[in-house]
């Protein structure tokens, strides 16, 4: 046998094995052979044969496992056009003086450009999937295949005798993928584009479906392989598939976890939530509560999954006695909401990972942008401030939401209504919502105070908890502070550790996070957890290794800074009591059992503590570095007047209320009156004086009033 032929049998027997034995050494033992063969004779790139195959996933120019140094370009119009651009879902920067740009565009637009990827290591290529450019109109509609060992002598793809001409797209944004009629093994691969739309240039976004064959004399896979020890179900769920799986949860820790719902989509679909608590269904009295929500944008999945890793996590570490996990549960109420936006997952979940691209399912059924669907009070407050009704008219918490916002006729989704009763009932004290398309955290303000301003630093009264609640998830996260780590699109986050305050990265009005911080004592934050919005199921495991201990660590944050009770003088609990700290122009309030949490960083802190009714009390906490919150108790009397008017209503007494003139008219009176004693009290001190200097006395000893 020739060595063709010798590779062309190989291969299929590998093949062969990979489909039904799936034998670990026997794959090995036939790859190294195909390798041998290939050092030999270089062009001997052939299909693999024509059985039934199994489609590879994504090789990972979108999760940016391909790095720029593997993309290659025949021509390119310019940098921010180049060959590392080629990837797909990859976005243009938000402004037209932005360097980079959405998709690879050749130097010419002839039949001789191509883009190339090295693969590094011998890869089964299964398929190709292309966009266009996502900034203009600007894609290719048919492109030729070929691959090499070499990168010298190229093999064009072939239909019998004839080259193959796969059709592309015939728009710049829906993903199009094109299955190989049969694998072909080889280390590069080019695209070799034949049309593209008329009036437009030769541009794309390209992922490349491919498996590496199996060898353990690559140092490079070898040192970037990550591997999860956790035994949880890596796999995307659908909406029964989820519920199933919670189900599960809960009946593998009854004791720990409850399942409920917040509400329904805009088709009818239940927004299940999972509590995880050693008292599930109980607000305990001084135990802060966390959550996690995920999927408001339906086609971010990442966090969808992450959070129904998290909870079988959780549950097993549990059960198993991990100290860390136990102290979690026991002294947190944490509440996990997988999916806020499930009818925009059904779509994008529908096409797939690859296919869904960077928008399908976004929005909820009724095409509102949930996450930006919240009434913007952050206007509302700059104008009290602006006009100085803080705090004589409007208080700087606790922002009422507009009358015009709670109409049914507003442009409000069912979805965002649930979440608002949700946030409006539970007493959160640390929230996260989980996107993608990014590696980055963001904190409010999203919103820009300067009229016009697209983006500019706008920060909350809590700008410096906030900055360290972000670095807190960035930083223990595996890649989002990495220097080294390539940038998904165009904004470099890993020179600001990871974390952006939301307005200087781009002004978003009605957010959830700045919605939550003041309407509630809630301080959310977002957390971008991935460049890929849909990652294969195959990225899953990984993607988890990147995210679990951050997931951790942003939990247990809930418990720093100070905490306590605000009772009266007979012990009970004090509802809705104002929490303020000297310095910051932002208060809270106490929950319906008088507890409250006020998150801040180590420090001393002059707090005060008063209610409607009470007087108010202050004292000095202290915040230590250690991780806990520090109890810092008030107990507060009742004012004489409000005692006054406690007694009146219990005996049936009102207040006497009489007219402004009658009032001006008795002041007047007394006043007089009052003028009247002193000229008397005057006249006497004259009188007696007088007496004393006659009897002889000495006047220097008389005490005159």
């Amino acid at each position: 046998l020739t060595n063709k032929h010798r590779v062309q049998l190989l291969s299929c027997l590998l093949h062969t094995f990979e489909l039904n034995v799936q034998s670990r050494n026997c794959s090995l033992l036939l790859s190294q052979a195909i390798n041998k063969c290939m050092v030999s004779d270089p062009g001997a790139v052939l299909p693999i044969c024509h059985s039934r195959y199994l489609e590879c996933p994504p090789m990972g120019l979108e999760t940016l496992k391909i790095d720029d140094f593997q993309l290659h370009a025949s021509t390119t119009k310019r940098y921010g056009l180049g060959a590392h651009r080629g990837r797909l879902n990859i976005q243009a920067g938000l402004y037209e003086d932005d360097l980079y740009d959405g998709a690879w565009c050749a130097g010419r637009d002839d039949p001789l450009q191509w883009f190339e990827v090295d693969a590094r290591r011998l890869t089964k290529f299964t398929g190709v999937i292309t966009q266009g450019r996502s900034s203009l109109c600007d894609w290719v509609t048919s492109y030729k295949v070929m691959v090499s060992n070499d990168s010298h002598t190229w093999i064009t793809l072939k239909n019998g005798s004839e080259d193959l001409i796969f059709r592309g797209n015939r728009e710049k944004e829906i993903p199009v993928r094109n299955i190989f009629p049969a694998p072909v093994v080889a280390r590069y691969i080019r695209i070799n584009p034949r049309s593209w739309f008329t009036s437009g240039s030769i541009c794309m976004r390209v992922e490349i479906l491919g498996c590496p064959m199996p060898d353990p004399n690559n140092y490079y896979h070898r040192r970037n392989e990550v591997i999860t020890t956790d035994d949880l179900d890596f796999r995307h769920h659908s909406y029964k598939e989820m519920r199933q799986l919670m189900k599960v949860v809960n009946e593998m820790c009854p004791n720990v976890t409850r399942i409920y719902n917040i509400g329904k989509s805009h088709s009818g679909l239940k927004l299940y939530a999972i509590e995880i608590s050693d008292n599930p269904g109980e607000h305990e009295v001084g135990e802060p509560e966390f959550r996690y929500t995920a999927g408001s944008h339906g086609n971010e999945v990442l966090g969808r999954e992450l959070l129904l890793l998290l909870m079988q996590f959780m549950c097993l570490e549990y059960l198993s006695g991990n100290q860390r996990i136990r102290h979690l549960v026991e002294e947190t109420r944490i509440h996990l909401l997988p999916s806020v936006n499930p009818d925009g997952y059904e779509k994008a979940f529908e096409v797939g990972s690859e296919l869904s691209g960077w928008s399908l399912g976004r929005w909820s059924n009724d095409g509102i942008d949930i996450h930006h669907n919240f009434p913007d009070l952050n206007s509302i407050l700059w104008e009290a401030e602006a006009k100085k009704w803080i705090p004589r008219k409007m208080f700087n918490h606790h922002v009422p939401i507009p009358e015009w916002y709670q109409s049914k006729n507003a442009s409000v989704a069912v979805e965002t209504r649930a979440l608002i009763a949700w946030m409006e009932k539970m007493p959160f004290v640390l929230g996260g919502n989980l996107q993608g398309g990014e590696l980055v955290v963001t904190f409010p303000y999203d919103k820009t105070r300067s009229l016009g301003v697209t983006r500019e630093q706008t920060s909350t009264p809590d700008d410096h908890v906030f900055r360290w609640l972000a670095f807190s998830y960035a930083s223990t996260h595996r890649l989002m502070t990495d220097a080294n780590q390539r940038v998904c699109h165009t904004e470099d986050f890993a020179k600001e550790d990871g974390t952006i305050n939301g307005a200087s990265w781009h002004t978003a009005a009605g957010s959830m996070n700045d919605f939550s911080y003041l309407h509630t004592n809630c301080f959310e934050l977002s957390m971008y957890v991935g460049c890929d919005k849909f990652p294969h199921e195959s990225e899953l495991p990984e993607e988890w290794e990147n995210n679990r201990e951050s997931l951790l660590v942003f939990m247990e944050q809930v418990h720093r800074g100070i905490k306590g009770v605000v009772r009266d003088v007979q012990g009970r609990g004090i509802a809705n009591a104002i929490i303020s700290v000297e310095g910051i122009n932002h208060d809270i309030r106490t929950a319906a059992d008088g507890d409250y949490w006020r998150l801040l960083n180590p420090g001393e802190y002059r707090v005060t503590a008063r209610a409607e009714g009470y007087s108010l009390t202050s004292k000095k906490c202290e915040v230590g570095y250690e991780m806990g919150a520090t109890r810092c108790d008030f107990i507060i009397g009742r004012t004489n007047l409000s005692r006054i008017k406690e007694i009146m209503e219990k005996f049936n007494k009102q207040p006497i209320r009489l007219p402004v003139r009658q009032l001006q008219a008795q002041l007047i009176f007394l006043n007089k009156r009052k003028l009247k004693y002193k000229l008397q009290m005057r006249n006497l001190s004259y009188h007696l004086i007088l007496a004393t200097v006659r009897n002889g006395h000495d006047c220097h000893y008389v005490h005159t009033y």
